[in-house]
């Protein structure tokens, strides 16, 4: 029985590109998660396996890359706008190019009066937090006198764009990491926390705000912190929010390092000044711990899990 080709289209779906623009101290995020399809005179590379019409799609990949570099990222539909045309218009084989474009948008942080002390600046203009938020989360436990209540977070993306390093570590024949001195700082926090209220004859804390005021500490501590480890911010993290909220005695983080690599450009005769990352879901560090009040015992699992 006699076949046909019918449509057809090819390229490289969900290219993350992470674009930071910098306007001296402030920084400005784009995040994208990029797709390109395209579709024309691709019939010989179907019956034959002739590629004399294919683009391959590592240099679509390329090109999203290079034009965030090039011209920016102005909007989602300014930047696909400028892929379309590229594509349709400099490769004769192709006659239609289809961008979708997912955005990750960011607010940035606000921090404490303080901050100055920690990174000597008077703003901190680099940190941001992942609109979208995160879910909040609870566990009680009680066994008719005594309660238990472990509350946190999770799925809570944050970012610094600088003011953040990572070098000096063991090395052996496997390494391969290059020491950075300024690296994008990402990660997911997952948290919870242990409040020492435990009986009916204690004073109950006002939840809410203590949620508020628990999450606020954490992301300023995030933000302020000149971070050399993950595990260093981690720790700058916990210590904030037992040191200023007194009814919480322990808090746990799981903390997925979200890793983002500087994108290759000198093939294309472009120079990478901290400006285009390639954003990596995996694989990724995982760096956990517990930060207790001086005295308190860990109750906390130590696999939040099912917590």
């Amino acid at each position: 029985m006699a076949t046909i080709l019918g449509q057809n289209q090819y390229g490289k779906a969900e290219n993350r590109v992470v674009k930071i623009t910098r306007d001296g101290d402030t920084h400005h995020i784009k995040d994208l998660n990029v797709s390109v399809a395209l579709s024309g005179d691709m019939d010989d590379v179907h019956y034959s396996g002739s590629n004399a019409n294919v683009l391959p799609t590592d240099t679509t990949k390329n090109t999203v890359y290079a034009f965030a570099k090039e011209y920016g990222i102005e909007s989602a539909e300014q930047f696909g706008i400028h892929l379309a045309r590229w594509f349709v218009n400099s490769q004769e084989p192709i006659q239609r190019a289809r961008i979708r474009i997912e955005e990750y948008a960011w607010d940035r942080i606000a921090t404490s009066d303080a901050n100055s002390k920690f990174i000597g600046a008077d703003e901190v203009n680099h940190s941001f937090v992942r609109q979208g938020m995160e879910t909040r989360v609870t566990q009680i436990t009680y066994d008719g006198q005594n309660w238990e209540v472990i509350s946190g977070l999770k799925d809570l993306v944050v970012m610094n764009s600088t003011n953040s390093e990572f070098w000096g570590y063991v090395k052996d024949k496997y390494t391969t990491l290059q020491e950075a001195y300024d690296r994008i700082l990402a990660t997911q926090v997952s948290s919870r926390w242990r409040f020492n209220w435990s009986d009916d004859e204690q004073r109950m804390p006002n939840w809410e705000k203590s949620y508020a005021e628990t999450r606020k500490h954490m992301l300023q501590a995030f933000a302020e912190t000149y971070s050399l480890s993950l595990q260093q911010t981690l720790y700058q993290m916990g210590s904030r929010i037992i040191n200023h909220r007194s009814e919480i005695d322990e808090v746990r983080f799981s903390l997925p390092n979200k890793h983002h690599f500087l994108v290759d450009l000198e093939p294309f005769g472009l120079k990478n000044d901290n400006e285009v990352y390639f954003a990596a879901d995996r694989p990724y560090g995982l760096i956990e711990a517990t930060i207790l009040r001086d005295g308190a015992d860990a109750r906390i699992p130590v696999d939040m899990t099912n917590l």
